[in-house]
């Protein structure tokens, strides 16, 4: 029982240090300037959600070639926000394509889908959740998942149609591995063939099947290396990288293998930063870094084999300041963004070098506390 309560003391203390009107003409003109100098076709642009129980939106910001950012105003989502921290990683994200953008509404306890365009985001649909407070949303082609944190919580899939509606999938709503286990993440596999989930309250990684029409089947669950897995990325040959916010603060990588288990490669590698609690790696696999809820972003160099080091002694890449909430990484892996708290909420922008350390490009905009998730194209 002592081992237990101090358990989930550490659990509780890991979750509260992770806790810290639309311009359609602008984002056009600034999208359009992004994809001239970029090379590239589609808008270039960050993500957030502001997350207010007087109602949620999505701030976006308008990402030039230099990887800088430049508020693009803000689009109602329809649905309401909880005005608070939500503990997870993905309340916010894109489709591959950058064409659809997904937003959690869990106030509402509903998901809002947008279409993206040079004239901004336009709202296709709002959907319930398939429970309540929806925390973290992941797509493979035309098939959604959302994570459902209240109650005992849930994973609920649906498809999606070319007009974005969604339709739930039968049978696809999936308890997770006990009832209200502080879930932080769902999230597909690179070839959309299992979905993961990962557990702070039990510091498990459950794994689900998915079969040919998109319906998740029954759960593993693999016990992590470090305590309170948090946010995670599914990287190239089937890398797993977990942020582990359990103190004094962790990572570890695994191979998801191709009869969906999770195979530890490397384990508690120390960040020594307090709370890492969000996850990315950059596209060529080389890189992997965690979004610390004390302040900074460690850095992470990602062998061939799957096995990870930190790139810096002090493993603080960077200092952001008072706190962090999420990152994101551009969809080229050029740019690194994280969502900055404390007295003055704002997106942070990093320029990812040759060798993996970070060249500040500074910060920007000015959002309401509560503000959550973040996502990148």
């Amino acid at each position: 029982m002592i081992k237990q309560l101090a358990a989930i003391a550490l659990a509780a203390a890991a979750f509260a240090a992770c806790e810290p009107t639309s311009n359609a003409t602008g984002l056009r003109a600034s999208f359009q300037r992004a994809a001239e100098l970029d090379g590239d076709n589609g808008p270039r642009a960050v993500y957030t959600i502001t997350n207010q129980v007087s109602g949620n939106a999505v701030a976006v910001f308008a990402r030039a070639a230099d990887g800088t950012l430049a508020p693009a105003g803000t689009f109602a989502t329809g649905g309401t926000g909880t005005g608070a921290g939500l503990g997870s990683q993905g309340a916010v994200t894109l489709s591959d394509d950058g064409r659809l953008l997904f937003a959690v509404n869990a106030g509402s306890n509903d998901l809002s889908v947008f279409h993206v365009d040079p004239q901004g985001l336009s709202l296709l649909s709002r959907t319930p959740s398939g429970g309540t407070l929806p925390i973290s949303v992941t797509v493979s082609h035309n098939v959604v998942y959302v994570l459902n944190a209240g109650g005992s919580g849930n994973i609920t899939g649906f498809t999606i149609d070319a007009a974005g509606a969604l339709t739930p999938l039968a049978g696809s709503t999936k308890a997770l591995s006990r009832a209200a286990p502080a879930p932080a993440q769902v999230a597909f596999s690179a070839d959309g063939r299992e979905l993961i989930v990962s557990e702070k309250g039990t510091s498990l990684l459950d794994v689900y099947p998915v079969d040919e029409n998109g319906v998740a089947g029954e759960l593993r669950s693999f016990t992590s290396a470090g305590g309170t897995p948090f946010g995670f990325a599914v990287g190239s040959h089937n890398l797993v990288f977990v942020s582990e916010a359990a103190a004094p603060g962790s990572a570890s990588s695994y191979r998801l293998t191709s009869v969906g288990s999770l195979q530890l490669v490397s384990g508690t590698i120390l960040t020594h930063q307090g709370a890492p609690c969000w996850a990315v790696v950059t596209k060529d696999g080389r890189f992997g870094f965690t979004g610390n809820g004390s302040g900074s972003v460690s850095g992470f160099r990602v062998a061939p084999d799957g096995s990870i080091r930190l790139l810096d002694g002090t493993a603080a890449s960077t200092i952001i300041g008072s706190g962090v909430n999420d990152i994101a990484l551009s969809e080229n892996s050029r740019y690194l963004y994280a969502l900055g708290t404390g007295s003055q909420q704002a997106i942070y922008a990093f320029r990812i070098q040759n060798d993996g350390s970070l060249q500040a490009l500074g910060p920007v905009g000015d959002l309401p506390a509560g503000t959550r998730g973040l996502a990148a194209f």
